[in-house]
């Protein structure tokens, strides 16, 4: 069973399975070897008896000369003088199968058996109340000694386990009664209380048949406590965080546990901690959203109704649209974002993650920046990257990653500057990893600022920025899917030998992918 090997529950059911059918069997096997050993050991004694008994009949009741031949009333005689136990019966039979004395018969003995109590004859007559149906039986129980004894006067020894006339089992024997080779009668000798026997073999398995219930029991109860119950627990459970009753399932009882009900109620509470945690920051987003949007809002309403105000001066109009320009232009970044921000999750989930170069990738990118580039805007420039920096991944978002840092850095860096992408190869904590460095030549970032900017809405714009070039999600989208691909990001400003800032540098690690075989 290799799938039960690490399933606590599965081998706990089957061993108790197993140990109640193990008590059954045992019981049978001892059971059945009982039997028949008491069976075995009354014929053995019958086989006994009755060849004492025939050897005292051919010594005393047979004749030799001139022709071997069977005294009858000597024979009688000698059953007579041997009496045999009363739970015991012998007969002797002639060589032509004809009875010639009956011990029961010898003895006198009577069959005393109580009569079921009066009742009135109501519906059909049962086989033991039809006279037909007892002399079949008879006739056949008669039937069987015959051959019994048919068999025995060709010279067998017979042995067997037959019904009597009276229904009963009983263990016979028959030998035959042999004088210089010729069989001149035989005896039947039978024992019964093989009723007995099975009766008290029955009663013995009593024992095996209440453990095996009790176990039965037992498991059943166990089984129920175990995982029945634990299961109908985290049903309501989970029904209590459908319900919005919960935001979470807790159950540290079944955390506990070291089986599989343990392991669901780990995976249930951590996956309802997880949706709990998503709905909290999915609430925060919508309320960083409504916030953000509010301000372009505020201002495109101010202007509008300053424009209304403003009459026929053309100074003032030109200075409105273009404030209102721009808030249409942030307010469209923002929307773009936002919208990019609430799709990375599905995304992350949709591809399944590859092998990446992102050597190639970020040459590729790099050339589509050169194409594209207008006068006096900042270029980008690539380190050259002879060899292979592979890394596991999703190219989509690896490629937003790289965007969202290359866009930030031109829109720090002055005019005529310049953004410098820089692959590295390095070990950290024993394991290989992929650096990727974004540079640029703009103010910097201030020191206290080095994490803050990859919070969610966080904009600090330089003076002489563009007005709503930012919507502060940019780096916050990237450390997502940085740690999305169990990489880290951080930030760091550039010094030249005095120590003066000269630009800001983003720092990108990812493991590296082990190599192809």
């Amino acid at each position: 069973m290799p799938m039960l090997a690490g399933s606590g529950l599965g081998r706990l059911i089957l061993g108790l399975n197993l140990l109640g059918l193990a008590v059954l069997v045992i019981g049978l096997l001892v059971l059945n070897e009982y039997r028949r050993g008491l069976v075995e050991a009354r014929l053995d004694s019958l086989n006994i008896q009755g060849q004492l008994l025939a050897d005292a009949i051919i010594n005393g009741a047979t004749a030799p000369e001139p022709e071997p031949a069977l005294d009858p009333v000597a024979a009688v005689d000698i059953l007579q003088v041997l009496a045999i136990p009363r739970a015991e019966r012998a007969r002797l039979y002639d060589s032509g199968g004809k009875l010639l004395a009956d011990t029961d018969v010898i003895a006198d003995k009577v069959l005393v058996r109580t009569l079921p109590a009066a009742r009135p004859r109501v519906g059909p007559r049962f086989f033991w109340d039809n006279p037909d149906a007892v002399v079949r039986r008879e006739a056949l129980a008669h039937g069987a000694e015959m051959a019994e004894v048919a068999k025995a006067l060709t010279g067998k020894l017979v042995s067997q386990v037959r019904l009597t006339e009276s229904g009963d089992r009983v263990v016979s024997v028959s030998i035959p009664i042999q004088r210089v080779q010729r069989v001149l009668g035989v005896l039947t000798v039978e024992a019964g209380g093989v009723d007995d026997i099975v009766a008290a073999q029955r009663m013995a398995m009593a024992p095996f048949i209440l453990v095996a219930i009790a176990v039965t029991l037992a498991s059943s109860i166990l089984l129920d406590r175990l995982v029945a119950r634990p299961v109908l627990r985290l049903a309501r459970a989970a029904d209590r965080v459908r319900l919005s009753r919960a935001r979470a399932i807790s159950l540290p009882d079944l955390a506990a546990r070291q089986d599989e009900v343990g392991d669901l109620t780990r995976s249930l509470e951590s996956m309802t901690d997880a949706l709990s945690a998503r709905m909290d920051a999915i609430e925060r987003f919508a309320a960083d959203v409504s916030h953000e949007i509010k301000n372009p809002l505020t201002s495109i309403r101010s202007a509008v109704e300053t424009l209304e105000l403003s009459g026929d001066r053309p100074e003032p109009r030109t200075r409105l649209l273009n404030v209102l320009k721009n808030d249409v232009r942030r307010l469209d970044r923002l929307i773009t974002d936002i919208s990019n921000a609430s799709r990375l999750d599905a995304e992350l989930s949709r591809e399944a993650p590859r092998r990446v170069d992102l050597g190639r990738l970020l040459a590729d990118m790099v050339g589509v920046y050169a194409a594209g580039l207008r006068e006096g805007e900042p270029g980008v420039a690539l380190a050259p990257a002879h060899d292979d920096y592979a890394v596991i991944g999703r190219e989509g978002p690896f490629g937003q990653v790289f965007r969202n840092l290359i866009d930030n850095a031109r829109s720090f860096s002055p005019l005529g500057g310049a953004v410098r992408v820089l692959l590295q190869r390095g070990l950290e904590n024993e394991q290989r990893v992929v650096r990727v460095l974004v540079e640029d030549d703009g103010p910097g970032i201030p020191a206290e600022n080095l994490e803050s900017i990859f919070e969610r809405f966080y904009t600090a714009r330089p003076k002489g920025a563009a007005f709503g070039g930012h919507s502060g999600l940019g780096l916050s989208i990237a450390r997502q899917i940085v740690e999305a691909h169990h990489g880290r990001i951080s930030a760091e400003n550039r010094t030249d030998a005095e120590g003066r800032v000269v630009g800001a540098r983003f720092i990108v690690v990812f493991p590296e992918a082990p190599a192809q075989s």
